[in-house]
């Protein structure tokens, strides 16, 4: 009988085995699952360049090259980054209907499933500015009189005051900023495209982009008042003094002959 108690198992044997177990299963996941996880993330990737290839190949190889090297009819795409093709392709600028001086925003024949996977081939190609996200361009927080002045110094020339566009030399016209999605105005200035400047975070910072962005939405938005009236644009003081010459000055010469013709017939009379 002693022989027998003495091979008796604690009754807290059972607890320190279970949670041996536990502690090892616990173990072999965090090993296993980050690495499941990137390599199904890897996986995703892989099938998005091979998507967004096959899409390229259809619509837009024909003037970009087969590898994005650039042909005559369109400019090399290695290099030029995710944020590129979302801003070109998502305003629908790219695939373009024509040649010329500048390409115009029309509508979009791509889903955004399928501009993100035309992003990530071209992408692959070489380094370039990614696809910003929701807290880059979101105007919430920002500083709307500091964008104001940093919109007036690097971009009224050409956008004008408030962004409402402007015409430029040989067929080239600064677009207007009105109702653009904030997405695509901050990858505008990451990329620079066409006749526009780029402005990456070595020029202007990340929030300093967010806080022209927060500026445009105030003077362009939905609640915005105009209290001077007729807003001409939003061209500022020069349009607005031309304005007044033309149509006061135009007013008072009228007015003049106006005076001079009734003086002569009283004269007469």
């Amino acid at each position: 009988m002693k022989k027998l108690s003495a091979r008796r198992r604690h009754p807290l044997a059972a607890v320190v085995v279970l949670f041996i177990a536990l502690a090892a299963c616990a173990g072999l996941y965090t090993a296993f699952a980050p690495a499941d996880k990137a390599q199904a993330d890897e996986t995703s990737q892989s099938l998005a360049i091979d998507e967004g290839k096959r899409l390229y190949s259809v619509g837009c190889a024909s003037c970009h090259g087969t590898g994005g090297q650039g042909t005559s009819d369109g400019p090399q795409l290695v290099g030029v980054g995710a944020a590129a093709v979302d801003f070109q392709v998502g305003t629908g600028r790219m695939p373009a209907q024509q040649p010329g001086a500048q390409i115009p925003k029309k509508k979009v024949i791509y889903s955004q499933a399928e501009i993100d996977q035309l992003a990530a081939y071209i992408a692959s190609l070489g380094a370039g500015p990614s696809i910003p996200t929701d807290e880059e361009y979101s105007p919430a927080g920002a500083d709307i009189a500091k964008g104001g002045e940093l919109f007036r110094t690097n971009c009224a020339q050409c956008h004008n005051f408030t962004g409402k566009g402007g015409a430029l030399s040989e067929g080239k016209y600064a677009p207007t900023l009105e109702g653009v999605d904030p997405k695509h105005i901050y990858e505008a200035m990451q990329t620079g495209p066409q006749n526009m400047p780029s402005f990456p975070d070595t020029t202007m910072t990340e929030k300093n982009k967010k806080d022209i962005i927060a500026y445009l939405d105030a003077v362009n938005g939905d609640d915005t008042v105009e209290p001077g009236g007729l807003s001409l644009g939003g061209l500022g003081p020069v349009s607005e003094g031309l304005f007044a010459w033309v149509f006061g000055l135009g007013g008072l010469i009228a007015v003049a002959v106006w005076v001079a013709a009734r003086t002569a017939k009283a004269k007469k009379s």
